[in-house]
């Protein structure tokens, strides 16, 4: 066993459970995923059991210490992070009340509806963002309607890292980015605005002390020590949501910095010293004091190519879970034998609706312009670049309010090069791509900050930034692209009200 100190960050993503293990001198050790069930019982329903987080977590951090040789005793200090706007309601006994709902659930349209219509305006000024079923405010004030015995019952609420973290701290805490992800923080007094909790219904008395992501928040207990291996008293930090921490570990933490996401969504983020609050995008708040972020989103973008999988690839699957090979390896060696456009197939993204720039929960998602001639690597090319089109419509929005030299590249999508190859042509800017981009990679160095391992932000991110590979747009390809764009939105404008009647 190595005698290394290390770092321990841990992603409780929407799709699984990430964690990456680092040492003091931002050395990758190991890492380790784990995934876990989303549950879908009704058309556009999206939720998630609470109890499935930790045992995935366990199973991930095992993984990642057996990879690395090293040993849990090892870890000085860790940090968590997870997708916004889920949350976990817990009794006066702190049990779980019912399944988490997630930031992809359209379920609460009657309650968007009439939030639009009586405080859009108010909830702008103060929350930055227009209501939507992504907001945790929206999925209460449906739980508050169809569930009122829950909220009733409600003594505390906790978003999903913060969960996880009272189960190896017992303390209770949100940082303020997430709570700017709930849509009931006041982005302006700075603190939970008592004004949009008393219109949607929500008790400003379940909702959790608010602190700095760098803060520490508490301790490995001696109980949870027991269980993980840490030492009982290993301070943790409060961390932040996975948007924040994926573009912080790939040395977004200036001004004009761009970042693009392919994960379960797929996000363009614009970094800058004010906020610019757009209806149409996403403003918060970096864990770099005195930056903010425009964050603009597709809902479905890795997550389309794992639909795409799970529903027409089961057999490469199957194999792949027996110890075959990759089945999205393989996908991409079939879509590379496709010429850029997929020869007139196109894929709109719309799996759970669409947040930005449209934000429109009845689109659905299409295949248009197949022929006989077409075939499944047609087929597979037509999701990547489907996705990069989605992110094109939102990227569309920013890129002529600065001068966006390069985009740097995150989340699972972007470990294909074929995908990174695409997103170059389609946003046509250098694609920058690092050896370690990973959320839980930025846990990780966020918690060195917190614990007053790394003197700064800048000390953390400069030792753990390594760059894997530059990809530059060719100019032919691009222009194809461009032409590709506009009849891919063409195609979006005259099905959108076909899908209002489906």
């Amino acid at each position: 066993m190595s005698d290394r100190r290390l770092l321990l960050g841990i992603d409780i993503g929407t799709s699984g459970c990430k964690v990456t293990v680092i040492d003091t001198d931002c050395n990758f050790i190991g890492d380790g995923y784990t995934e876990y069930t989303t549950y879908h019982p009704n058309i556009g329903w999206s939720e998630q059991e609470p109890a499935d987080w930790f045992p995935a977590f366990m199973r991930s951090f095992r993984i990642a210490l057996e990879k690395g040789k090293v040993s849990a005793e090892q870890v000085v200090a860790l940090s968590l992070d997870a997708s916004a706007h889920n949350i976990v309601l817990l009794d006066k006994d702190d049990r779980v009340l019912r399944r988490t709902i997630m930031w992809t659930d359209t379920r609460s349209v009657e309650e968007t509806a009439y939030m639009m219509e009586h405080y859009k305006d108010r909830i702008f000024e103060i929350g930055y963002q227009m209501p939507s079923p992504t907001w945790t405010m929206l999925q209460l004030m449906w739980i508050g309607r169809h569930e009122p015995e829950v909220l009733k019952k409600t003594k505390r609420a906790m978003f999903v890292k913060d969960y996880v973290r009272y189960q190896l701290t017992g303390t209770w805490t949100t940082d303020y980015i997430e709570a700017q992800g709930s849509l009931l923080f006041d982005n302006k007094s700075w603190g939970w605005s008592e004004e949009l909790c008393k219109i949607s219904g929500v008790p400003i008395s379940i909702l959790p002390p608010v602190v700095k992501p760098t803060d520490v928040v508490g301790h490995i207990t001696r109980e949870m020590s027991g269980i993980t291996g840490i030492k009982e008293g290993v301070p943790v930090i409060n961390g932040a949501t996975d948007t924040a921490l994926e573009a912080y570990c790939v040395g977004a933490i200036k001004e004009n910095s761009c970042v693009t996401k392919l994960a379960t969504s797929g996000t363009i983020y614009l970094f800058r010293p004010d906020p610019y609050p757009d209806p149409k995008a996403l403003t918060y708040s970096h864990v770099v004091e005195g930056l903010w972020y425009t964050c603009l989103a597709t809902s479905s973008a890795a997550e389309s190519l794992r639909w795409y999988r799970d529903t027409f690839c089961q057999e490469e699957w199957g194999k792949e879970k027996l110890g075959g090979a990759n089945t999205y390896q393989i996908l991409d060696e079939e879509a590379e034998k496709v010429e850029a456009g997929s020869e007139g197939l196109f894929f709109h993204p719309y799996l759970m609706g669409e947040r930005s720039p449209y934000w429109d929960t009845k689109l659905r998602a299409s295949f248009i312009g197949a022929t006989a001639h077409h075939g499944r690597g047609h087929f597979n090319r037509a999701v990547l670049e489907g996705v990069a089109y989605s992110i094109k419509d939102n990227f569309s929005l920013i890129e002529d309010t600065v001068d966006i030299k390069e985009v740097r590249i995150v989340g699972g999508g972007g470990k294909s090069p074929l995908w990174r190859s695409i997103m170059a042509n389609v946003l046509n800017r250098p694609i920058l791509k690092f050896e370690n981009d990973d959320s839980s990679y930025g846990s990780a160095l966020l918690a060195g900050v917190g614990a007053r391992i790394f003197s700064s932000h800048e000390e953390a991110v400069t030792k753990g930034l390594h760059l894997k590979e530059r990809v530059e747009p060719n100019e032919e390809l691009a222009e194809k692209y461009r032409k590709s764009f506009q009849i891919y939105r063409q195609i979006h404008d005259i099905t959108e009200p076909v899908y209002k009647q489906l």
